[in-house]
């Protein structure tokens, strides 16, 4: 992410030094959790604090889910937080702030897909790289072949099927918080995972054929 775009003014700094309360995110002192309840009662620096802290994995969220050469992607980070700062007085630490937040970054993405209809610009990326690796160059243009097919192919998956194969194979969330986050039956995200691995499969299948 080209640098950090959410900013909240500080106190004017023409107040007395006296009649200045103490910052509550200053020092980076509180929990996610605190910093959540504050935002929730309209501390704007709890949000910028919250946004130093967890920007870049909404980023690497959004990346993944939507691919890294994605246009949009710092805009959709910003939504993210202001969608924070309405949701904070809902929250109800039944998961991590961390995971909570991809479950907002879902929603908003959700509706950046249904009303600007920009499904074309996911299906292209040429950014997948894991840094620099040893090999043959032949072995290299295989691999990075390889890795191109699968950021389309997870691209592609449906909507439903993609959000769980993100959320738990690329994230790393556990199927019972996925589940909660998306308001699923556990029972629906492992199918929806179980889906996704064999639509997979199945491309690489007719790739390798």
């Amino acid at each position: 992410m080209n640098g950090k775009l959410l900013r909240f003014p500080p106190p004017s700094s023409a107040a007395p030094v006296a009649a200045v309360a103490p910052d509550p995110a200053a020092g980076s002192s509180l929990s996610d959790e605190s910093l959540v309840v504050a935002c929730g009662n309209g501390d704007n620096a709890a949000l910028g604090e919250l946004f130093d802290r967890l920007h870049q994995t909404v980023y690497r969220f959004l990346s993944r889910y939507l691919g890294p050469s994605n246009p949009d992607i710092d805009d959709l980070v910003q939504a993210t937080f202001l969608e924070l700062r309405r949701a904070a007085p809902r929250f109800r630490k039944e998961a991590p702030v961390n995971r909570w937040i991809l479950g907002i970054a879902i929603n908003v993405v959700r509706h950046y897909l249904r009303s600007e209809k920009r499904r074309r610009t996911m299906l292209r990326s040429d950014d997948l790289r894991q840094g620099q690796e040893v090999g043959s160059p032949e072995s290299m243009t295989a691999k990075n072949e390889c890795l191109q097919r699968l950021q389309e192919t997870i691209l592609e998956l449906p909507e439903h099927l993609k959000t769980a194969f993100v959320m738990c194979e690329l994230e790393g969330v556990s199927g019972a918080e996925a589940a909660r986050l998306l308001n699923l039956r556990e029972g629906t995200l492992w199918r929806r995972l179980h889906d996704a691995r064999k639509l997979i499969r199945k491309c690489f299948e007719r790739g390798t054929a």
